[in-house]
């Protein structure tokens, strides 16, 4: 069991109660406190993980790299830097929905995407955005490298924020961000 954000306990007594009332309902391994901010207990962690883990078979070709279409990738890079640039202003309720990806027609080796952010609130906007569309502009920029380096061309990046309230639980509103049922709260 991994317990994160240690840090925050100023009496640790509660910690180590908490852990023996757990620890008397299931039977863990180890138990390893951690804060993810400051590093504490990470490398016990991953050596509890590396003795628990084992060898397994390729559940795809050795060159593939993942599942995901091209565009469901472009958007996870910019969200990823939203979530970086943003950790403590912005909750995880937004969503990237790749407008349109091309290659331009020139052969000049560059990819036109055009992104929307989704978010639920005005407030969240505004922070997404920033002062004079610093963070917006940080964000994109970040992102550009990233989707440079991955598709291997010069990337033309364009984002848009918009508000769509409520949007996680909106079953036809995540169809058309691309998710499946799976995804929908049951």
């Amino acid at each position: 069991m991994a317990i994160n954000k240690i840090d925050s306990l100023r009496d640790k007594t509660v910690l180590i109660t908490q852990i023996a009332d757990i620890a008397k309902k299931y039977d863990f391994e180890a138990v390893v406190p951690t804060c993810a901010i400051n590093g504490d207990g990470v490398k016990d962690l991953i050596a509890e993980l590396q003795k628990l883990a084992l060898p397994g078979g390729h559940f795809f070709d050795e060159d593939t790299l993942t599942d995901q279409p091209e565009r469901v990738l472009a958007g996870e890079i910019v969200r990823e830097k939203l979530l970086r640039l943003c950790s403590q202003e912005v909750p995880h309720g937004i969503a990237v929905v790749v407008e349109s990806m091309r290659e331009r027609d020139d052969n000049n080796g560059i990819m036109d995407i055009s992104a929307t952010v989704y978010c639920e609130k005005v407030s969240h906007k505004g922070i997404i955005i920033g002062k004079n569309g610093a963070m917006l502009k940080e964000v994109g920029t970040l992102a550009r490298i990233d989707l440079e380096r991955f598709f291997d061309c010069k990337i033309n990046l364009q984002l848009w924020v918009k508000v769509k309230e409520d949007w996680r639980n909106r079953a036809s509103v995540l169809r058309n961000f691309g998710f499946d049922s799976s995804n929908f709260n049951k």
